[in-house]
């Protein structure tokens, strides 16, 4: 691990108790600059060929999650994230390499550990943001790391155990933001990147993408996929861990 110290950060007022991923179309040595010059910065940046470098030091917050929503807690993440910004040419809408993934695992496991960060409380920056960031995209490993402990994962046969199928009370169990209907519909979209990514479809064209989230017409109503993935999730999430 290497260390490249950012300039932007400010002091802690909250230990933290989440880990937000992100990743940035961007090689890891070029992120350091673009995030200096943007006046930004993140705690760890893994590079496309597994390198780390730390950017800002644990005990201060780094300026990487903007506004945001989680859990019925409505901004503040930079007070109380871990910050992981992973470079992705793709926009995390192809596979992650091999030594990348190891990397992004092992530092995971590393801070959950020594802050005791609850697995529903590791999201990605779309989760949170889900009207304005695409990342870490359809491509980033979740079942993986859900498998080695990192995050959540769900299982279909637990989908029967929640009554409800009403979409917006479901995705506030997880998490998401469901404040008004085009909320709802980014968050369902958020939802579908992280837990059914093919239900989401690909933009080559990275800064079409960036520019446009979500598509305001998607649709989930009637989606029997949908509905029981959401519904499993729903109930994992909603154990007191």
């Amino acid at each position: 691990m290497r260390k490249k110290l950012l300039s932007h950060w400010s002091e802690r007022d909250a230990k933290p108790d989440m880990l937000i991923l992100h990743c940035s179309a961007q090689p890891a040595e070029q992120m350091v600059k673009l995030l200096e010059d943007l006046k930004l910065s993140v705690h760890y940046i893994i590079g496309e060929r597994g390198g780390i470098i730390q950017c800002v030091e644990e005990d201060k917050s780094a300026w990487h999650a903007g506004k945001g929503f989680w859990r019925e807690k409505n901004g503040g993440f930079n007070s109380r994230s871990i910050g992981i910004e992973i470079s992705s040419q793709a926009l995390g809408q192809k596979p992650y390499g091999e030594a990348q993934i190891k990397s992004i695992i092992g530092l995971c496991h590393n801070i959950i550990k020594k802050y005791n960060i609850k697995p529903y409380n590791v999201v990605g920056h779309s989760d949170i943001a889900p009207t304005r960031k695409p990342d870490p995209g359809i491509a980033f490993p979740w079942e993986r790391l859900a498998q080695k402990g990192i995050g959540l994962w769900y299982d279909l046969k637990d989908a029967d155990k929640v009554k409800t199928n009403d979409v917006a009370e479901l995705l506030a169990m997880i998490g998401y933001d469901t404040s008004d209907e085009n909320t709802l519909r980014a968050s369902a979209y958020a939802f579908c990147r992280h837990f059914l990514p093919e239900m989401v479809a690909v933009d080559n064209d990275i800064m079409h993408l960036v520019d446009n989230v979500f598509p305001h017409d998607f649709s989930f109503e009637d989606n029997e996929k949908f509905i029981l993935a959401l519904k499993a999730c729903a109930y994992k999430y909603s154990i007191k861990i």
